[in-house]
C-alpha cells in the first residue's frame, strides 16, 4: 500500500459498488483512511472487506439526501480521524424515462440523491475541508454535458451538478478546490458487463460511437478522481474532466469516411 497520502482522510458516498467502491479502493491503496458512505450496510461492509490488505476503510450508513444524517456522518468522520481532506460525491441513481414517461417518485428519488445528496454532503463537509484546505470531486456524467435519449430526469440532475461544481469552485476557491469527473458508460455492474459483452449489439454500437471502442472500467474513473485530489492537480479548480474514451470530442456526426460503411 502506497503511503504517499498517509494520514489523509477521504469520504466516498455511494461506496457500496461500482465507481464508488473503485474510488475507495484507489484511495485506500494510496494510503488514505476511507469513510464508506451509503444506505446499505451490507454492501459497504463488502467494499471494506474487499479493499487492499491493511486498508483502513470504515462503513457509515446514511442517506445522502437527509441533511441531518449526512451532517452527522461528516462530523463523526472528522471526530474519529481528526480531519477530513477529500469528499467524493459519487452517490447517484439513474432511472430511464422521457419527461412523459418518468414516474414522479422516480423523479424525486433522482433529485434527492443526485442533487440534494451532493449539496447537503458538500455543505456538511465544508467546515472540515476548509480546516485542511481539502477538496471535493463530484462524480457527474457525460449525460450532464450532452443529452441522452430516454434519460431526461437523470441528465437534468447531472446538468445541475455541473453548475453546482462551478458555483462551489467560485465561492470556495480560496479555501478548497472543487472539480468534477464525467464518466461515459462504465462497467460498474454485472448487468452492464453482460449487456455490453463483446458480440452483443449494444457492444457494437459502443465500438461505433466511442473513439476508444469500449466502455470504461470503474478503476479508470477512480484514477481520474485520484488525480484531481492529488498534488499534481493543485491549481485545478472548477474543472470538468470527461472520462469517456473520447465520446464528447465528437460533434455527433457519423464517421463519413469509414471504409466498411
Amino acid at each position: 500500500m502506497n503511503d504517499q497520502h498517509s494520514g489523509r482522510v477521504a469520504v466516498v458516498t455511494g461506496a457500496g459498488s461500482g465507481i464508488g467502491a473503485a474510488t475507495a479502493y484507489r484511495f485506500a491503496a494510496d494510503g488514505y483512511r476511507v469513510a464508506l458512505v451509503g444506505r446499505t450496510e451490507a454492501t459497504l461492509r463488502r467494499t471494506a472487506h474487499e479493499g487492499p490488505e491493511g486498508a483502513d476503510m470504515r462503513p457509515w450508513v446514511a442517506d445522502v439526501s437527509d441533511p441531518a444524517a449526512i451532517s452527522a456522518v461528516m462530523n463523526a468522520v472528522a471526530e474519529r480521524f481528526g480531519r477530513l481532506d477529500v469528499l467524493v460525491n459519487n452517490a447517484g441513481v439513474a432511472i430511464p424515462g422521457t419527461v412523459e414517461q418518468i414516474d414522479p417518485e422516480d423523479y424525486r428519488t433522482m433529485m434527492g440523491t443526485n442533487i440534494d445528496g451532493a449539496f447537503f454532503a458538500s455543505r456538511a463537509a465544508l467546515p472540515h475541508l476548509r480546516a485542511v484546505r481539502g477538496c471535493i470531486v463530484n462524480v457527474g456524467s457525460v449525460g450532464g454535458l450532452r443529452g441522452d435519449w430516454g434519460q431526461a430526469a437523470y441528465d437534468m440532475t447531472k446538468g445541475a451538478l455541473v453548475n453546482l461544481t462551478n458555483a462551489m469552485a467560485l465561492d470556495h476557491g480560496r479555501e478548497i478546490r472543487v472539480n468534477a469527473v464525467h464518466p461515459g458508460v462504465t462497467l460498474s455492474s454485472q448487468f452492464l458487463r453482460d449487456a455490453l459483452a463483446e458480440g452483443t449489439s449494444l457492444h457494437q454500437r459502443f465500438v461505433d460511437r466511442v473513439p476508444m471502442g469500449r466502455p470504461a472500467e470503474p478503476a479508470e474513473v477512480a484514477a481520474a478522481v485520484a488525480f484531481l485530489t492529488g498534488p499534481d492537480a493543485a491549481y485545478l479548480n472548477g474543472v470538468h474532466l470527461p472520462v469517456d474514451g473520447g465520446l464528447t470530442a465528437s460533434n455527433g456526426q457519423s464517421d463519413l469516411y469509414r471504409a466498411d460503411v
